[in-house]
């Protein structure tokens, strides 16, 4: 419920009393709702009754308990109470919704980088083999984290002898020798690109996204696009998301700002992305296709950057810290969360300055 639905509630309160005869006085053609100020009682504070109570010859008090009883039970409203001279104070009902989404960020914050793990594969041992190639390798190094945020127990294997250039990939390879587990087939990069050579050129970062964020079948685009500083570049686009969603966490901090989701968000996009994060990773391990975190990783940033330019997490202008923008820094913390989760399961940096 907005301020303007509470008002037009308020108002048909105002006429209905007024039809019933238990109140004589003008219906206003509409009130003014606030926000509770810190320290008050409910969400919302509005003083029609001391503005009726001239006009009725009634006591201010006497007015809003006419009202808060014609109020009691609308749709939204949770709590109606009355406080100080006349005032009316308005606590807004949960929806089950709401509800979900609060406890739903709330374990974000409180489960970290570890949110959307499971325990499926929990003393399930998963062989994983794969060629002398270093997006072969690189995928089978993904997976195995990924089945192993599942709970299971991974060892990696390579038909030959292991490239020493993998380590700076982040990858760790054991013996040759070929398990019963074959790791999904992925096409290889092009002749000639090895590890030391993408390492050269991209880095680490970038030619392990360059490798991971197409599906296994399809080529693996390693041109110079993968370095540029652009929303166009999904890599930079995801870390950059992550980047401010910490920035914000500081820019709170300084000012004294504390994230708790208390007002429910309006952000669907965002909330829905963060809710299918667990979904998203077990079907990644499922189908040994890191692949489809990337893309996940993508819709996260961009539900992110729509939800901070709709409803800023900080205050703007002369804008006073309030309940509603500690629920947008909680999202917001909460969005920087699983974007840094799933960047170290693709084995990519989330660095907090970009």
């Amino acid at each position: 419920m907005t301020p303007a639905d509470l008002s037009r509630t308020v108002v048909r309160a105002v006429r209905r009393a007024v039809d019933e005869g238990a109140l004589s006085a003008p219906v206003p053609a509409g009130v003014r709702v606030e926000r509770t100020r810190p320290g008050g009682t409910g969400d919302y504070a509005c003083a029609v009754a001391l503005q009726l109570a001239g006009p009725a010859e009634l006591p201010a008090r006497e007015v809003a308990a006419l009202l808060r009883d014609r109020v009691v039970g609308a749709p939204g409203i949770g709590r109606v109470e009355i406080t100080g001279p006349g005032f009316l104070n308005f606590t807004l009902a949960v929806s089950a919704d709401a509800a979900a989404r609060s406890a739903r960020v709330r374990q974000v914050l409180d489960e970290g980088l570890r949110y959307g793990w499971g325990t499926e594969y929990a003393g399930q041992p998963h062989q994983l083999h794969h060629r002398r190639e270093v997006r072969a390798a690189v995928v089978a190094d993904s997976v195995s984290r990924l089945l192993r945020a599942r709970g299971a127990p991974v060892r990696t294997t390579c038909e030959e002898a292991p490239d020493p250039d993998w380590a700076r990939l982040g990858v760790k390879a054991d013996a040759h020798g070929r398990p019963p587990f074959p790791l999904t087939e992925t096409r290889p990069v092009p002749a000639g690109a090895t590890a030391a050579e993408l390492l050269e050129r991209l880095g680490a970062d970038a030619t392990r996204w360059g490798l991971l964020r197409p599906a296994g079948h399809d080529r693996a685009p390693l041109g110079d696009s993968l370095l540029v500083q652009v929303e166009s570049n999904p890599l930079f686009l995801v870390r950059y998301a992550h980047a401010r969603a910490r920035a914000l966490t500081r820019e709170a901090a300084r000012l004294g700002l504390s994230a708790a989701y208390a007002d429910d968000v309006d952000a669907p996009a965002l909330h829905a992305a963060i809710a299918d994060h667990p979904g998203v990773l077990a079907a990644a391990a499922r189908h040994q296709a890191p692949d489809r975190l990337a893309r996940h990783l993508e819709t996260v940033a961009h539900a992110f950057f729509d939800f901070h330019d709709a409803c800023p997490p900080l205050p703007v202008g002369d804008e006073k810290p309030s309940a509603a923008h500690r629920s947008r820094q909680a999202l917001a913390e909460a969005a920087g969360t699983v974007l840094a989760g799933g960047l170290s399961l693709l084995g990519v940096s989330a660095p907090e300055h970009l």
